[in-house]
């Protein structure tokens, strides 16, 4: 093991067998919230859960970056339970930010492994200049494996 990291560690042993693989001969990505690759089993049923913003219930959205990174967890929160899923089901995240700089990777990490812990998922960050709407500034998308 290197850098204090297992090489594989399944989500969950008894009912879901995601395995996070995180080679020794790569960089270590989980101080930065997610794995190198995860192993979805051949006979797994996936749920595409469409990007969440950070939009309240009432679709209120706040102008502060962090806030709307926390909602929008919340939000895939809300998704995952309306699947009867778990966070560590969640096999790959993509997000998108508008106007990404290294300021905000401490927030982006911080929320990540408040929602996901060990079981980080494989992540992809795409930096863009706009999202759906003019005030978003984040938005998270998933894919998940279903029990």
């Amino acid at each position: 093991m290197t850098i204090g990291v297992p090489t594989r560690t399944t989500a969950n042993e008894n009912d879901l067998k995601l395995t996070i693989v995180n080679p020794r001969n790569l960089y270590d990505p989980t101080p930065n919230g997610y794995s190198t690759a995860v192993i979805v089993p051949r006979e797994a049923r996936l749920a595409y859960i469409s990007g969440q913003g950070g939009q309240d219930s009432t679709g209120a959205l706040s102008p502060d970056f962090a806030v709307q990174v926390k909602q929008a967890y919340a939000n895939l929160r809300a998704a995952l339970d309306s699947l009867g899923a778990r966070p560590d089901q969640v096999a790959k995240l993509t997000v998108f930010v508008v106007d990404h700089d290294m300021s905000k990777l401490g927030v982006l990490t911080e929320n990540v492994k408040e929602m996901f812990g060990e079981a980080l998922p494989a992540q992809t960050l795409i930096p863009v200049p706009k999202l759906a709407i003019d005030p978003m500034l984040f938005e998270v998308e998933a894919v998940v494996v279903l029990d």
